[in-house]
C-alpha cells in the first residue's frame, strides 16, 4: 500500500516536471528564435503570445468573406421598419413609404393600408401611442386630429423601437407644420413630410429619431434649391424651427450660394 502510494506521488512530480520542463523549452525556442510562433488560425489579437512588438505576418486576422459575413449579420441584426403611413381620417393615403418588397403592387399596398385603417379607427391614440399586430406585423400609430400616423415592423421587432421612430415622425411633422398638425396643412407641406421619410429610416435601417435634428436636415434641404436668396415659404420654414436650427441652416445656405 505504501509502495503503491509513494509510486503514485513520484510519478506525479515527474509528470510534473515533464510538463514545466515543455514550457520552458517552448520559451527558450521563441526566445532563441526572436519571433513568436506563426498563427494559421484567426487569432483576433487574443492568443496570450501576441503583443505589440509582434510582426503583423505572424498575426492572421478574419478574412475579407468573414470581415463582408460580419458586416452583413450586423445589418441584419439592426432594426428593420416595414413601412412609416401618414393616412387621412377615411383611411386615404396622404404620404406613405415602403422600405421591403412584402407588398409589390400598389394594389397590396393600399389593401394593407386599408387593413390597418379598418382595424384600428375605432381605437383611442391620441393621448399616447397604441400598438396592434396585422398579419405577422407589429404596427405602433398614433392619431391627431384627422391624421393617422403608422409605423410598421416584423413581428420580431422591438415595439419600443418602433414606437421611438413613430414619435421622432410624429414630433418632426408637428414642429415642421408648426403646430398646426391637421390634413389640410400636411398636404401642402407634403414634400417636407416625404423628406422626413429619407431622414428617419434608410431602406428600413433606423437613421435619426431626434425630431429637431429630422427638421432641420428637412429645413435644409428644402431651402438649399440652388439660389442666391430665400423664398417667402423658405423663410417661413426657418420660422418654424428653434433660432439655433435657423441659424445653422441659414449659415449653410449662405455658405453654399457664396461657394457655388
Amino acid at each position: 500500500m505504501l509502495y503503491s502510494s509513494i509510486c503514485g506521488w513520484t510519478k506525479g512530480i515527474k509528470s510534473a516536471n515533464l510538463t514545466n520542463r515543455a514550457e520552458e523549452e517552448k520559451e527558450g525556442v521563441i526566445l532563441h528564435s526572436g519571433k513568436s510562433p506563426r498563427h494559421h488560425k484567426e487569432t483576433h489579437g487574443t492568443s496570450d503570445d501576441i503583443d505589440q512588438s509582434t510582426p503583423i505576418d505572424e498575426v492572421k486576422g478574419p478574412s475579407v468573406f468573414h470581415r463582408v459575413k460580419e458586416e452583413i449579420e450586423a445589418v441584419e441584426a439592426c432594426p428593420a421598419i416595414k413601412n412609416i403611413l401618414l393616412l387621412d381620417s377615411d383611411g386615404k393615403r396622404i404620404a406613405v413609404r415602403y422600405f421591403t418588397d412584402e407588398w409589390p403592387t400598389n394594389t397590396a399596398k393600399l389593401a394593407f393600408e386599408k387593413s390597418i385603417f379598418t382595424k384600428t379607427q375605432k381605437t383611442s391614440a391620441r393621448s399616447e401611442a397604441e400598438i396592434t399586430m396585422l398579419e405577422d406585423n407589429i404596427i405602433v400609430y398614433k392619431f391627431v386630429q384627422d391624421l393617422h400616423f403608422f409605423v410598421t415592423g416584423s413581428i420580431t421587432e422591438n415595439e419600443l423601437i418602433l414606437a421611438t421612430v413613430l414619435q421622432g415622425f410624429f414630433d418632426s411633422v408637428t414642429l415642421l407644420l408648426r403646430n398646426n398638425v391637421d390634413q389640410r396643412e400636411a398636404l401642402e407641406n407634403l414634400d417636407l413630410i416625404l423628406l422626413c421619410f429619407d431622414e428617419i429610416v434608410d431602406r428600413g435601417v433606423v437613421l435619426e429619431t431626434d425630431a429637431s435634428v429630422i427638421a432641420g436636415k428637412v429645413a435644409n434641404h428644402s431651402i438649399d434649391d440652388g439660389s442666391n436668396c430665400l423664398s417667402s415659404r423658405q423663410f417661413s420654414l426657418l420660422h418654424r424651427l428653434t433660432i439655433s436650427q435657423a441659424l445653422a441652416t441659414a449659415r449653410e445656405h449662405l455658405t453654399r450660394s457664396l461657394l457655388g
